[in-house]
């Protein structure tokens, strides 16, 4: 992926995970691996956990400790 350097990289990457979630690729209880999230888009696990805490505040996923993240059942 091909960074827009005006914007956070953590802001550009929710936004795909967001459309891969709203498009049905990554369906409920898909889980997010943080692993593979850094591998995809070559970040730090930090930048991935502000990711996923967007996501999370949004509603998008849910985080079970020890388990990981997951996305979340999506309102009609």
């Amino acid at each position: 992926m091909e960074f827009d350097p005006t914007r956070p990289k953590w802001v550009q990457i929710a936004d795909v995970i967001r459309k891969r979630i709203e498009s049905g690729e990554y369906p409920t209880h898909y889980l997010l691996s943080e692993v593979l999230i850094e591998q995809e888009f070559g970040v730090a696990r930090g930048t991935v956990r502000k990711v996923t805490a967007a996501l999370r505040d949004e509603g998008l996923i849910v985080t079970t400790h020890g388990m990981g993240s997951f996305v979340a059942k999506q309102e009609q």
